[in-house]
């Protein structure tokens, strides 16, 4: 298996065709927006057109209303990577959802507790009463290291992160962190595809505009006109949750389309900080290649053969 990862909007998805038409590869998506229908410019999906005949899962599978989680992720990627093997070809694992990475490539088990549906829906009538951000401190003062690394405004992961010390007495945090000693269950390489800060925050302004322009809005007008709201998991995407904020007249579109931005570049942080703690990670600094792709898939696939993971052609 190839993971190939990084912060948004750094480039994963040109370098991941290169690289799946190398190594006669097939595409698994770690994103936990490609996953719905109807959410493409804001998830920054690729187009059919634009996938070279190469073939990609976990894209356009689930409705906005549908729910989505790590659980279901390791379930439908199990389920492509048997079509995969079977084929006799590479799953190469791209998106920036670290924590999706992470639960697939150790298979982590996840097996549901039934005892925490009554915690669950007490902490889902506090949020709504009193807050995110009100649910978000109640996080800070059992599990710090856990409320640094997740949004106040991430109900869903401030949830479970709170139902999961209420079950084991344990931070979720510190479970993470053995998570991340765990043998990996594939024989791997795990690329992280990075830039210059500077550089990768300009890239994301530009992306949004681009999506403004490509008719960002009405995508979201259009998911509000289906019945979506606030408290689906899928509307609490970046783009999606502060251009509804905006058709609900809570903002102008100016200051939503800011907020977007400045929301956007703290997400890329996290993920780097999410990739830094991780094992054995392999760094493509852009930059230490002249930003040529085509020497940068050279040094992946002398790593893959070497690694192991691809034979030697």
């Amino acid at each position: 298996m190839v993971i190939l990862t990084g912060p948004t909007a750094v480039g994963k998805t040109k370098l991941s065709l290169g690289l799946a038409k190398a190594i006669d590869g097939e595409i698994i998506s770690a994103d936990s927006m490609q996953v719905y229908k109807y959410m493409d410019i804001g998830s920054a999906k690729i187009r059919k057109e634009e996938m070279d005949g190469i073939p990609h899962h976990l894209i356009d599978v689930l409705r906005p209303w549908d729910s989505f989680n790590v659980v279901v992720f390791q379930k439908l990627c199990k389920e492509a990577l048997t079509g995969i093997y079977e084929r006799g070809h590479i799953p190469i694992v791209t998106g920036g959802t670290g924590f999706y990475i992470q639960a697939l490539l150790r298979d982590v088990d996840f097996t549901e507790n039934e005892e925490s549906s009554e915690f669950r829906r007490e902490l889902e009538e506090f949020a709504r009463e009193k807050g995110a951000a009100a649910l978000h401190e109640r996080l800070l003062q059992v599990d710090p290291a856990s409320a640094e690394s997740i949004h106040a405004n991430n109900i869903k992961r401030t949830i479970r992160a709170l139902e999961f010390y209420h079950l084991t007495g344990q931070r979720i945090s510190e479970h993470n962190e053995e998570q991340r000693e765990r043998e990996r269950a594939y024989r791997s390489c795990y690329f992280v595809l990075n830039d210059d800060r500077d550089i990768l925050y300009q890239r994301i302004e530009k992306r949004v505009d681009e999506m403004m322009e490509q008719g960002l809005l009405e995508e979201v007008r259009r998911l509000k006109e289906m019945g979506c709201t606030r408290d689906m998991v899928s509307m609490q995407g970046l783009g999606y949750k502060e251009l509804l904020a905006y058709l609900e007249g809570e903002c102008s579109l100016e200051e939503a389309v800011a907020k977007i931005k400045l929301s956007t570049r703290h997400f890329a942080k996290r993920q780097l900080t999410w990739f830094r703690r991780e094992k054995d990670v392999i760094w493509i600094h852009k930059p230490d290649f002249q930003y040529r792709e085509d020497k940068i898939l050279e040094y992946m696939l002398e790593v893959l053969k070497r690694e192991k993971v691809i034979g030697v052609k």
